[in-house]
């Protein structure tokens, strides 16, 4: 750890902040054999990426089903349950009260965001950063997200914490240096655990102290 640079927690949003990976796995059993009929497992495929990856991977040669699907994804957003994860809003108080900066980190655009500040006003205060898809080009498991995270507050790799849940989140994590906390909100303990460098259920029993002693 660098003591002449602050301390960031870099937290993915869904199924870190919010518990809405189940949400997002029912829409693309929904959509996914429509949109993508070749693909397995098609939900662990796709969470990570932002939607402008998703288009460029796998519909670039349907602009139509593109708008389509975009249209679909939006109606369902708007529908959505967005509750946070339990533990959350005391750590975040608590990391807050020590000095550490807290960034969302998320593939989600603007747009979807704006669904989540209309059920929850309060989330742009609770942090001193959000990111979206918007502000990179490349998607997890590249770690372009999370250095741009270290950067918007003047830090270094090593003075960041990431918290997230899914495979491509985990490992962009990793590639950009930092520690990791994978939440086995997603996928069980057991599969991410090589992935991470602790693993937990929730934030319900993690503290400022158990984040520090991750960058000692």
């Amino acid at each position: 750890m660098n003591p002449t640079k602050c301390i960031a927690a870099l937290f993915d949003f869904d199924g870190v902040v919010m518990d809405t990976e189940w949400q997002y796995s029912n829409f693309w059993n929904l959509y996914g054999h429509i949109y993508f009929p070749n693909m397995e497992n098609v939900d662990q495929q796709i969470k990570g990426n932002t939607l402008f990856h998703i288009f460029e991977k796998y519909l670039s040669h349907s602009p139509e089903m593109q708008k389509q699907l975009a249209e679909h994804l939006d109606a369902y957003e708007k529908e959505m349950e967005y509750k946070f994860l339990p533990g959350l809003e005391r750590l975040w108080q608590e990391l807050r009260a020590n000095g550490v900066k807290i960034a969302i980190v998320t593939s989600s655009t603007n747009k979807k965001m704006n669904n989540v500040y209309a059920k929850h006003p309060e989330l742009p205060n609770m942090v001193d950063k959000i990111l979206t898809a918007d502000m990179f080009t490349r998607s997890k498991p590249h770690p372009e997200c999370f250095l741009l995270g270290a950067k918007v507050f003047d830090t270094v790799p090593e003075n960041c914490v990431v918290f997230e849940d899914s495979f491509n989140g985990l490992a962009a994590g990793n590639a950009a240096g930092m520690k990791v906390v994978g939440l086995s909100t997603t996928n069980s303990a057991e599969s991410i655990r090589d992935k991470a460098n602790i693993v937990i259920p929730d934030f319900v029993n993690f503290t400022f102290n158990d984040m520090v002693d991750l960058l000692k």
